[in-house]
């Protein structure tokens, strides 16, 4: 891995207060400077390759070149720009057309029975479908057939992550007069506050960035005043960036020197999830910007055993409730006991029942066991408390 991502000086822990935009903007544009122009890009526009999905089909699917292609695409996604595009990812778009009206009709079942908004959103403002990959599969399975029978979005999932990823995706529908996001980071530090950021070791946020890839398959064209997303490229080099990115000087930064690239449908990008990013305003009178947001997960995210967590913690609860009025562990000690027994993060979950209200993620089992200690729930408010989350996790 290239040193520019790894801690330096014996920087074991990142803090927002040690950031320095003048150090991330010199990184950026000392990057731009230097990187040479990937060898099979068709283009490039504001710093961001521009591949023609024409052109690389033969090249996806020849064995001998295909690596070339996957090795370019990792390089641009780590050292690079941090994001592609590819024009015409999808030779075909009936499928895109026929997946659209399928998305449609969910929005509109979900919206009546009360759901459907995005929570990232303020109210009414746009719809967005969680767990979209799972919805079409059984509303519609053959055009979930056509739709993901694209060998160049395997081509980009596995540039960055191997075989074996795990697929999903969650469809955004941003109406005229949609807002602008603020400029962020993605999953999975991207999504903890900063207190919770600057608890992990510097060579985590390197790691996390490696574990997810985030994309975007448009099903509509998306002029640039449509707002399609906003990058920084190069934005990702820099290792702070998890707890860098909700300070303003970083925002009005990335709000002076982002780059906007016009879609059309069939088009996609990929992007490095710790690249500085956010949706743009909708300032058509007519586009309904929907765009399929895929976001494919490496297959290592996972323990060696399957273990019954909930069982643990009604088991263990009376005995730390106890033990704590008794005064016979410290907060020290409680809090180890609850990291060995509770599971700790809050994903994956079923964001339909269960979705990040009031944060960018629901509370963990840790966090409710934390919470009922503190609170000296009974027994049952507990256990009723984690039937609930399990519910609300559950896929049905």
């Amino acid at each position: 891995m290239n040193p520019q991502h790894l801690p330096s000086g014996g920087q074991t822990w990142f803090r927002e207060a040690d950031c320095s935009v003048d150090d991330f903007a010199s990184l950026i544009e000392t990057s731009r400077e230097m990187r040479p122009r990937p060898r099979l890009a068709a283009d490039v526009a504001h710093a961001i390759p521009v591949y023609d999905g024409d052109a690389l089909r033969p090249i996806v699917a020849d064995a001998h070149r295909r690596p070339e292609l996957l090795a370019e695409w990792a390089s641009v996604l780590l050292d690079g720009a941090g994001v592609f595009v590819l024009h015409r990812a999808y030779d075909d778009t009936t499928a895109i057309d026929d997946a659209t009206a399928i998305f449609e009709s969910i929005i509109r079942s979900e919206r009546k029975a009360g759901g459907g908004a995005d929570h990232f959103a303020k109210a009414g403002a746009n719809d967005r479908i969680w767990n979209a990959q799972e919805k079409l599969c059984l509303a519609a399975p053959e055009v979930f057939v056509r739709y993901f029978a694209n060998p160049v979005l395997v081509a980009a999932a596995e540039a960055w992550l191997g075989p074996a990823y795990q697929m999903t995706s969650q469809v955004n529908v941003v109406r005229p007069g949609g807002e602008a996001q603020q400029a962020h980071r993605d999953f999975h530090l991207g999504f903890l506050t900063v207190d919770e950021a600057q608890r992990f070791p510097a060579h985590v946020h390197t790691m996390s960035a490696l574990l997810t890839l985030q994309g975007a398959v448009a099903h509509t064209d998306m002029p640039v005043e449509s707002g399609p997303t906003k990058l920084l490229p190069f934005s990702q080099r820099y290792p702070q960036g998890y707890v860098a990115w909700r300070r303003a000087d970083f925002r009005a930064y990335f709000e002076s020197h982002y780059a906007q690239l016009p879609l059309r449908k069939g088009d996609a990008l990929f992007f490095n999830p710790a690249l500085f990013h956010a949706a743009g305003s909708n300032r058509t009178q007519d586009v309904q910007r929907m765009a399929n947001l895929l976001q494919v997960s490496s297959a290592y995210g996972r323990a060696m055993e399957s273990l019954d967590r909930t069982r643990m913690c009604n088991a263990v609860f009376p005995v730390l409730r106890d033990m704590r009025a008794q005064q016979r562990l410290d907060a020290a000690q409680t809090a180890a006991v609850i990291a060995s027994c509770a599971e700790g993060y809050a994903f994956p979950t079923n964001l339909d029942r269960n979705p990040p209200v009031g944060g960018l993620a629901p509370a963990s089992q840790q966090q409710i066991l934390a919470t009922a200690l503190d609170e000296s729930w009974s027994d049952e408010q507990f256990a009723d408390a984690l039937r609930n989350l399990e519910f609300r996790n559950a896929t049905h």
